[in-house]
Formats: structure tokens, sequence, C-alpha cells
């Protein structure tokens, strides 16, 4: 599963997104609270720093930028500093487009103003959000504004989202433009419901994604009996406004999943969980599943099958259970997510690896400018010149690779009454050193044809080696380098087989 996504997220390219929805401009005012007014029994904040992001479909913009997404945006701001402010933020980032961002004089920017406490040096505290907005339907002069840009911008992406705050953009007829008009074009809509009980302006719709209250609201069914509950409502919503797919938002449970044409029961709904996060913040986790879901229906997946819906969701539930460990909306990188599905898999299934497995992984942490290091041999019986080896070599990089002789290669090498313990014996053990972070099993006699496949920056070898080192003209024709290290007399698992035949002879004769 974890190689699956990896790969889905090396195919998925720069796709072309059209945003559309209420973009909105977030103030963060942060302060230490640690004391009570005199005048009143309210803190006192002492302020000690701003920032100013972009917020509602503007944190979407975000995300799918630092996702790698082309973004052009469609949506209403004022004409006013705060929608200066807006644009000129959005416009500094690569990857995003504000040429649809239409000012409407009548109007001011939604913005919101988030007041942070700090007391006794312990996490930020959200004491107060202040909104101003007007949630009124968009003007008919700013509203053809809207169409004109729509049918202008709509031909030129691969997929189209819409981020729905109930601002005023799609309280009218506006979404179902938006979705007669993709469906014309062939793109897909991905929409982000408001908290509203009529979901027939998404009728259309690829896919929504509402939260648990959001569904309970839109479909009035009360979600208190647990997955049965979402399931019919999802299915109630899905067959009265014509949606084929629901991804029901779940906090730590993850994602619900439900897919109106699917074939089986099992396809049709299903629960993909996600691992428990340390939440430090709630805010733009929802946009970040939003931009992750849109970044993958709208991918050229040009060497591999495009994700299963139930793919997108776990990659979608992992760009958002990062996103609340982090304070404020910030944009998680595709290379964080990568880096989250490299540790998940090493936790579940250990450090062992097929050469191909290992490609997706290795492949990251060349992205991170990480030093690979690689070093080889039979290990049959551990000991102490072996763990002073393995820590010698992870001492010169970042990331060890252990390549393990096979069973039948150790026989061809060593003879018939070796090795002791089986190949798969000698991975445990070697997964289990601390310096190790991969383990490979090769069949051939020699490493030199895994060396070319990894082609590590330094390829480590015991000094006793006899003549050139298997693999160094590749790795030093590649920009790498070979290291000997000096082995400590008298560590061999030769010796240690001896050693234990001599002292039990008498019993063995």
């Amino acid at each position: 599963m974890h190689e699956r996504l990896l790969k889905i997220l090396e195919e998925v390219g720069s796709p072309r997104v059209l945003l559309v929805g209420d973009f909105m401009l977030d103030h963060y005012l942060y302060g230490n609270a640690d004391r009570i007014s005199p005048e009143a029994p309210v803190v006192v904040m002492n302020v000690t720093e701003r920032h100013e992001r972009p917020g509602g479909a503007g944190s979407v913009a975000v995300d799918l930028a630092a996702l790698g997404a082309r973004v052009k945006c469609l949506g209403v701001v004022g004409a006013d500093e705060n929608g200066k402010k807006l644009r000129a933020t959005l416009s500094e980032l690569d990857r995003i487009n504000i040429d649809g961002l239409i000012e409407d004089p009548e109007r001011p920017t939604t913005s919101k103003q988030r007041i942070i406490g700090l007391a006794q040096h312990r996490h930020r505290q959200q004491l107060m959000r202040i909104d101003e907005e007007n949630c009124s339907d968009i003007g008919p002069a700013v509203q053809k504004q809207m169409n004109k840009m729509l049918e202008k911008l709509i031909g030129s992406c691969d997929v189209v989202c819409i981020e729905d705050y109930n601002k005023g953009v799609f309280r009218g007829e506006f979404a179902g433009k938006v979705i007669k008009l993709a469906e014309e074009h062939n793109k897909a809509v991905i929409a982000d419901p408001g908290a509203c009980n009529d979901y027939g302006r998404y009728g259309g719709a690829w896919l929504i994604k509402p939260n648990r209250r959001e569904l309970a609201l839109a479909s009035g069914i009360e979600l208190n009996s647990g997955i049965s509950g979402i399931a019919q409502a999802a299915g109630k919503l899905a067959a009265e406004f014509d949606i084929e797919n629901l991804v029901v938002t779940l906090d730590k449970q993850g994602a619900f999943v439900y897919q109106h044409n699917a074939e089986t029961d099992d396809e049709k709904s299903k629960l993909v969980a996600t691992r428990p996060r340390n939440v430090y913040d709630v805010t733009g986790a929802g946009d970040m599943v939003l931009a992750m879901l849109g970044l993958l229906k709208g991918g050229q997946y040009q060497n591999i099958e495009p994700p299963t819906l139930s793919e997108m969701v776990a990659l979608a539930n992992i760009a958002g259970g990062l996103e609340v460990e982090k304070f404020g909306s910030v944009g998680i990188k595709r290379e964080e997510i990568v880096a989250e599905l490299v540790k998940e898999r090493q936790s579940e299934i250990g450090k062992l690896r097929s050469l191909s497995a290992l490609e997706a992984e290795l492949k990251w942490h060349r992205q991170q400018e990480h030093k690979i290091v690689f070093t080889n041999g039979c290990f049959d019986i551990l000991h102490p010149g072996h763990l002073n080896l393995l820590s010698f070599a992870k001492s010169q990089g970042d990331v060890l690779i252990v390549a393990l002789n096979s069973d039948k290669s150790v026989r061809a090498l060593k003879g018939p009454t070796r090795p002791i313990l089986h190949e798969h014996e000698r991975a445990v053990m070697m997964s289990a050193l601390e310096p190790v972070d991969y383990v490979i099993i090769f069949e051939e006699l020699d490493p030199e044809n895994v060396i070319r496949q990894i082609t590590p920056d330094v390829l480590i070898k015991g000094s006793d080696w006899d003549g050139n080192v298997v693999g160094q003209e590749w790795v030093e024709q590649h920009g790498g380098k070979v290291v000997l290290k000096p082995l400590e007399k008298g560590h061999s698992t030769s010796n240690i087989i001896e050693k234990v035949i001599e002292r039990h002879k008498d019993q063995l004769s």
C-alpha cells in the first residue's frame, strides 16, 4: 500500500487546478497573556508579533501550490486594504494566478483576526476571533464578471475545486453554473460545501467533502449511530442531488468514502482510517484535504493506473494529519507526505525491502540531499566486528543500506555448511541494529548489479578486501567514493564457529 502511494505522488505531476470560492485574509495577532486586567476580569495580552495569511479558498490555493499544482483563482475580494494584502500575498507565491480575483467595491474582503495568547511558555492558545464580512449574494455586475472569467479559465484546467464558506459567492446559482460548465468541458468538480441544509447547489458534482456536522445538517439525519448513519446520510445526498462521490471527514477516525455508482457494497462505502495525531491546531485541515484531493484527481498518470478514491483519501488523511500538528493554516509540501509514508512504512513493515520497493524511498532521500551509504556481506553470526563496521558505515552518511547475501550465494561462497542462520533470520537481526536503515537480500555472488541500481554516495568495505572493491568503478563514475574500514583482529564468523566446534568436539564425536 505504501509503495503504491509513493508511486502515485511520484507520478501525479503538476496538474492545473481552477479554484473557485470564498477568498479571505487571516490576521494572526500573537502576544504574552500572563495577567488579568485590573479594570475588568479579562486577559491582558502584550503583542509580540503579527502575521497575515490567505484564508478560506486562499488557504486551499496555498496548499495546492505547496503540493506542486498550478492554481488559477476565481473569486471576489473587496476594494480595500485587506483585498490588496490578500492579492499581494497570493501573487508572491509561485504557481498561483490571481487574474480571476474580482474586486467588488460594495463589500469588504472577508477577514478573520485571531488573537493568540501564550502563557508560561506553553502552546499558543486562540483567545478570540474577530470577523469582518458581508455574506449577502454577489451583485449582478460582479456576478457577470465572474461568469465571464469562469468561461475563460475553465478550458485550461484539469480539475475544478469549489471552496464554499457561505460568504456570498455561491449563494445564487453560480455553483450550478460552475458544475455544468465543467461537465461540458469534461472536468471533474470537487466541492468542499458550506454549512447549509440544501446541497442542490452542488448537484452533479463528481465529489463533495462535508464534515460530520455538515453532513448531518444537509441530510437531516442525526449521526449518532456510527458509520451506518453516515452511510445512510451520504447515500441520501448522493441520490437526491446526483452526486457521484462523498468523502466525509471524521477527524481522528479518518474519512468515510461513499461511491454512489460502485458495483459492490464493499466499494460503495468504507472507512479509510488514519493514525492518531498530536493535534495542535485544526485550522486549515479541511482545506488541506480538499487540496490533496484536487491535486490527485487532476494528475496525469503516465506510467501507473490513476489512484482509486480510497487511495486519494488515504493520502488526503496524511496531509490533513500533518496540518493539524502545526499551528495555523500552513501548506504541507509533497515531500513531507512522502517522508510520512516512508516513516509509516518502516514502522509497519520494518527495514527489509526489495530493490524495487526501495527505489521510491531512495528518491525521496536524495531529494532531501541525504547521503546514501552502502555495504554488503553474509553477516551470518553477528559479532563486534560487524557492529563496528556498521557504526562506521553509518557515520559516513545519512542513510545506511545493508545488502545481505542470500542463503544460496552464501553456500556458493562459504561452502555447504553455511550459512548458520537463514537469510530471513539474518535480515531480522540486521534490522534490529540502530545504525541500519534498510536491508535487502541479493542472490548473486557479488553485489555489482545491486550497487548499480542503488548507486550509493559511499561504498563501505573492510580493509582486508583484496583487489578492487566490487562496484567501485561504478560508484566513482557517478561522483561517489569508496571507504575502507580497518578491521579489528580476532573477530570473524569462522572463528566463532571453530571455537564452538573445539569446545564441544567431545560431544560431537
